[in-house]
C-alpha cells in the first residue's frame, strides 16, 4: 500500500491525492487504509520513511565521510536516475511542504538541517578544512542546490541532464574553490 501511496502522492501532490484513490489502487476501502494510518497525513509520514529507509539501505550499516561521502552523492543522482517516482515524490513534497501547514514540513526541514551537516563535514574532511572555515556551509547549501535542482530539470526533460556528470562537476569546482591545495583544477 506504501508504493502505491508513494506513487499517488508523487503524481498528484499531498493536498490533490485523495486518500479513497490510494485505497481503490490498493484494493481496500477508505476505512482500510485508515486502520493501517489513522489519518492522511500518518500515510504521508509512512511513504517519507519509505522512501528514506531505501536510501539508508544504500549506505549500508557505516554512512561513508569525507571524499567518499561526496562520492556517495553522486551515486544517489547515478541511481536517482532509475527511480523516477521517489524522485518526483521528492521534487513534488518539498516544494508543496513550504506552504502553510503542510503536513511534512517538519520532516523537509529536519531533512534538510542533517543533510547539510553531513555535506558541511564532508567538504571540511575531504578539504582538511577548519570548523570555523565561513565558505563550507554556503557550499553545502550550494551542493543541496543543485541535486534539487537537477532533479526538477531532469524530470522535465530526462534526456537533457546527466545528474550524475552535473553533481560530480559541481562537486569538483566547489572542492577545487575550498582546498585547491589537495583539488587542483583539472586535477
Amino acid at each position: 500500500m506504501l508504493h502505491i501511496a508513494m506513487d499517488t502522492f508523487a503524481a498528484r501532490g499531498y493536498h490533490n491525492a485523495p486518500v479513497q484513490e490510494i485505497a481503490d489502487r490498493a484494493g481496500l476501502t477508505q476505512a482500510g487504509v485508515l486502520h493501517y494510518f489513522r489519518t492522511k497525513a500518518q500515510l504521508l509520514t509512512g511513504v517519507l520513511e519509505l522512501r528514506d529507509q531505501s536510501d539508508i539501505e544504500q549506505l549500508g550499516p557505516d554512512r561513508p565521510r569525507g571524499t567518499e561521502f561526496l562520492r556517495h552523492l553522486v551515486d544517489t543522482a547515478r541511481r536517482n536516475a532509475e527511480r523516477e517516482g521517489i524522485v518526483r515524490l521528492y521534487a513534488v513534497l518539498s516544494a508543496e511542504s513550504v506552504t502553510e501547514d503542510h503536513p511534512a514540513q517538519t520532516y523537509f526541514r529536519d531533512r534538510y538541517t542533517g543533510l547539510r551537516a553531513f555535506v558541511a563535514d564532508a567538504l571540511r574532511e575531504a578539504g582538511g578544512l577548519a570548523e570555523d572555515d565561513a565558505r563550507v556551509e554556503p557550499a553545502a547549501n550550494a551542493i543541496i542546490a543543485v541535486m534539487d535542482g537537477l532533479q526538477v530539470q531532469w524530470l522535465l526533460d530526462p534526456g537533457s541532464v546527466d545528474m550524475a556528470v552535473s553533481t560530480e562537476l559541481a562537486l569538483d569546482s566547489l572542492l577545487t574553490a575550498l582546498a585547491p591545495d589537495r583539488f587542483p583544477a583539472g586535477g
